[in-house]
């Protein structure tokens, strides 16, 4: 017989796997700082990926191997930290049933009397409780696994948290989940949108946010909850049984995750299936079920590596998903022009919120799933936040249904819509549609571009309807309409439209490329109009470039350049800055230190700074000098810019696996050639 021939590793698979590692780290620590960027399924089967590459090639995989390691690196600007008595390790996830019995039937062939308890898998956020003579002395998040934070001010204030547990003596340690209820979820963001804050993407991301800052009457305002899963340590009678340890806390009075004891595999699949079918019942986010052998002491025949606690494993559901019916297909205009449709549809759960709208993106979108009014369409949440239509049901359309067609006149305006060569969106052309005047100007005044305080879309939308608002230069001739707009309270009292009548004044003094930003020239976003504005230093200098002087500007290709290039050459433009020109509005910047010494540099900024007032003025510094700045450390970043050499942090880590030079303040300014390292005269 043939002998399987052994795959060889390639350097087209190491930078496969490189890369794969990379993407899957830089997920891990926006999901532990409660910002992540993917869904739970994407994440996993990125993982699942990540197993293949290191089974098939071994050598691939080290200790520090996103397999191997838990969760990120504790961010010691949040708190205390803690190293774990016993470590806060993972639950190991598998996909599909045939896995979990395969794994029930390996432990009871070692142990044939063994149960198992099958218990609903709590989205949030692991914290661990400590007693000392029933009296509770710290609580700790997870971290990495080995050192968490020390948050057992915010803990004593959850209700669930027992301050105190009546009859226990010496030591105890308990794991449980943080969560929070769909019903206190939506009533913080809806405080939070009251205040004008930024709102939470879900219930997880919320608690996670809410536990690990540092005001502990904020923690109580936006009500937590807590359910314990496991004993970590403790007193013997509770390191027998793991269902008789959670009925021995309950009866103290200590919230418990729901548990039922199996025995047999037909019962275990029977209530991950009933879990299951609770999902949208619940009040509260679950992703899974977690399946546990029941006698202690036999967890530990059963390690899962060094990632994962043993005794464990968790079924994951696929993602939440459900079908609705189509009741409406809204036509909107942005302020590019762009035909924007959405589906209105009878309101579903999913992941937590209520949903009843998602984009439909285009003509070729509505023809590739066959969508018209009264459809049926299946709907899931991209990255468990934005709702998206997967596909329709057509064996449920209804009679003389069809596809919807996009529009060929403007609902607002009444101009022709055309679709441009070359592209699936479609726009209306009218320059002057109220609709694209209305985003026009929500976007000028928003904190991306001129971040006029207090001039929200409600205002917007009143001064265009009255007539007020007729382009971006209308808004600073508001001031000599105050009388009138006392009058009528367009704005509101004397007190508010003063107010923002100043805060108006006060944006002519905004460095230039929030004006850039703000004149909607497709493709030209807050990022690139810092970028063009660090290159010419002022808008008519780069009114005036040619398309081959924009294409030499970092990350400006020929599209983007041609766009700009369109938008300086229309002769209703040049009109418009020329206005605002005259109405005070600063259009070159002050600095006269701008180089390209930095350009293709790229910078990750983090930790405290000395030499400057903070790190945005470190970051300005920068970009004054042609360097850009990221978020994230990867294979592109010239240098992490950290004072504290010596920090365990995320960032130094990743510097260090990379090769990255990891330099303090004083290092990077004595690096620049020729320049006066004197940063705090610079960015005055």
């Amino acid at each position: 017989m043939a002998e399987t021939k052994k795959k060889r590793l390639t350097a087209k698979v190491k930078k496969e796997y490189a890369d794969l590692v990379e993407k899957i780290r830089f997920y891990n620590e926006k999901y532990e700082a409660a910002e992540p960027v993917v869904s739970d399924y994407e994440y996993d089967q990125l993982m699942l990926s990540l197993k293949d590459y290191e089974k098939t090639w071994p050598g691939l995989a080290g200790s520090s191997s996103p397999t191997q390691t838990v969760g990120a690196a504790v961010k010691r600007e949040a708190g205390v930290t803690v190293t774990h008595n016993v470590p806060m390790l993972s639950i190991q996830d598998v996909f599909n049933k045939e896995d979990v019995i395969e794994w029930a039937n390996t432990v009871r062939a070692l142990h044939p009397d063994v149960k198992f308890c099958v218990e609903q898998k709590i989205d949030g956020l692991s914290m661990t409780l400590r007693y000392e003579n029933g009296e509770l002395v710290l609580a700790e998040t997870r971290g990495d696994g080995m050192v968490g934070e020390d948050v057992t001010l915010n803990a004593r204030v959850i209700p669930d948290v027992c301050e105190t547990i009546p009859g226990m003596a010496g030591y105890l340690e308990i794991r449980g989940e943080v969560y929070m209820t769909r019903e206190d979820f939506e009533r913080t963001n809806e405080r939070q949108e009251r205040n004008g804050k930024k709102t939470f993407a879900n219930p997880r991301n919320c608690a996670a946010g809410t536990l690990r800052q540092l005001d502990p009457e904020m923690t109580r305002e936006r009500g937590l909850s807590l359910f314990i899963f496991n004993v970590q340590d403790g007193p013997a009678e509770f390191m027998r049984s793991h269902s008789e340890a959670l009925s021995k806390l309950r009866e103290a009075g200590v919230s418990t995750v729901p548990s039922k004891l199996c025995t047999t595999n037909e019962e275990i699949l029977s209530e991950i299936d009933r879990i299951g079918e609770l999902r949208g019942d619940l009040n509260h986010d679950i992703d899974g079920a977690v399946v546990k052998i029941d006698q202690i002491a036999y967890r530990g025949d059963f390690p899962a590596g060094s990632k994962y606690s043993a005794g464990h494993i968790a079924y994951k559901y696929p993602p939440e998903e459900k079908e609705t019916v189509i009741r409406d297909i809204e036509i909107s205009i942005g302020m590019t022009g762009r035909v924007n449709p959405t589906a209105v549809f009878d309101p579903i759960r999913l992941c937590g919120t209520t949903v009843q709208r998602a984009t439909l993106h285009n003509q070729d979108f509505i023809n590739s799933l066959h969508i018209g009014i009264g459809d049926t369409v299946v709907v899931y949440k991209s990255g468990e936040i934005i709702p998206k239509i997967r596909r329709s049901v057509p064996e449920k359309r209804p009679s003389g249904t069809t596809d919807f067609m996009l529009p060929d006149i403007c609902p607002v305006c009444g101009g022709p819509i055309v679709t441009e060569p070359g592209a699936a969106d479609k726009k209306c052309i009218n320059p002057n549609c109220p609709a694209q005047l209305e985003r026009h100007l929500i976007n000028f005044v928003g904190r991306d571009a001129m971040d006029i305080k207090g001039f929200g879309e409600e205002i917007v939308l009143t001064l265009v309807s009255q007539g007020y608002l007729r382009d971006i230069a209308d808004i600073y001739r508001l001031k000599d309409h105050r009388e009138e707009l006392l009058l009528k309270k367009v704005i509101g009292l004397e007190k508010s439209t003063d107010k923002l009548l100043a805060a108006i004044e006060k944006s002519k003094e905004n460095e230039p490329w929030r004006l850039l930003a703000g004149l909607a020239i497709e493709n030209v976003g807050r990022t690139s109009a810092r970028t063009l504005m660090n290159r010419f230093g002022s808008i008519p200098d780069l009114a005036d470039a040619d398309m081959e002087t924009l294409l030499t500007v970092p990350d400006i290709g020929g599209v983007t350049a041609g766009t700009i290039r369109s938008f300086f050459d229309a002769e209703e433009n040049r009109k418009l800055l020329n206005e605002l020109l005259e109405l005070g509005l600063r259009m070159e910047s002050a600095d006269t230190d701008r180089s390209d010494e930095l350009a293709g540099r790229t910078y990750v900024v983090t930790g405290e700074v000395t030499r400057f007032r903070n790190r945005a003025e470190l970051v300005e510094f920068i970009e004054k000098r042609g360097g850009k700045c990221a978020g994230s450390v990867s294979k592109k970043t010239f240098a992490l810019i950290n004072n504290d050499l010596t920090s365990m942090s995320g960032k130094n880590k990743k510097a260090k696996e990379l090769g990255i030079p990891i330099l303090t303040e004083e290092e990077f300014l004595k690096g620049l050639e020729g320049k006066d390292s004197n940063a705090d005269q610079s960015t005055e």
